[in-house]
């Protein structure tokens, strides 16, 4: 292992194998004591996309709702939300990681006109959006629809990235990055998909090519084709074991590009290089 693989994986927090089990309570813990931590909490607010991780997330969730339910007098709800950009294309498969999730509440909000009136508005100001930034006010519509929900109802928003997500910067800032926790993180792509096995998920949504199909041009674009690296690749990577050159190079390189993902906002106080 290399000098800056083994400063990654201390980063990513993955451990090379996971008691399915055991995570499943730790992860559930780590919701409930937030919450019970957070008196204003009132619902736990999340994107249902219809891919693993957005299953996966609120599936723990409903789970921790349903235990502060039985062990608190306070009453909580977790709220799946439906995001599509019109008609979404596996709008069959979100209603199956519902119906896997069954979840205390569902609402829908259509994106498209509020992102189609951003990307005109833009436009007309002398800002002409391409596709793949278009994409970026899609996750970044859905992430504050899922803000003024929580807003609304007293709740925080479940992010849903983890660290093979993390570790290639493959989100949107302030966009599907944003969250108030983020339990998911410190597991990589198997394990995610270990844990649904566990949790009874049915087979076709943990087996599903990940895409965060954000891009009108290229709808349903698999991750791996836009990172050039394979999630096993990954997932090996953050596990401490050795990959090809080239797979290693891409991940490393994605991993110092976007490392400004990863960071809160400097002040002049805590910019490392600050003369103030």
């Amino acid at each position: 292992m290399t000098k800056l693989q083994d400063i990654i994986v201390k980063e990513m927090k993955v451990q090379p194998t996971i008691d399915s089990g055991e995570t499943v309570e730790i992860l559930k813990n780590f919701i409930k004591e937030y919450v019970k931590a957070h008196t204003f909490v009132k619902t736990l607010v999340l994107g249902i996309s219809g891919g693993q991780d957005s299953t996966l997330a609120g599936r723990i969730a409903q789970l921790a709702v349903n235990d502060l339910n039985a062990t608190t007098d306070h009453h909580y709800e977790f709220i799946a939300v439906k995001l599509p950009y019109g008609v979404q294309r596996d709008a069959d498969e979100v209603e199956d990681a519902l119906a896997f999730i069954e979840p205390d509440r569902t609402i829908t909000v259509n994106i498209k006109p509020a992102v189609d009136q951003s990307v005109a508005s833009l436009n007309e100001a002398g800002i002409p959006l391409t596709d793949f930034q278009k994409g970026n006010e899609k996750a970044r519509e859905r992430m504050k629809v899922q803000y003024a929900i929580a807003a609304h109802t007293g709740g925080i928003v479940i992010g849903t990235d983890h660290s093979a997500e993390n570790i290639t910067g493959f989100f949107t800032k302030y966009g599907d990055g944003a969250a108030d926790i983020a339990p998911l993180f410190g597991l990589n792509k198997r394990q995610g998909k270990q844990l649904l096995k566990y949790l009874g998920a049915p087979e076709h949504l943990y087996e599903k090519i990940p895409t965060a199909d954000l891009e009108d041009d290229q709808p349903q674009l698999p991750d791996e084709t836009a990172l050039g690296v394979t999630y096993n690749a990954i997932d090996d990577y953050l596990e401490g074991k050795a990959v090809e050159a080239e797979a290693a190079a891409t991940i490393e390189r994605h991993y110092l590009r976007n490392a400004h993902k990863r960071e809160l906002a400097y002040t002049r106080f805590t910019w490392p290089k600050s003369k103030y």
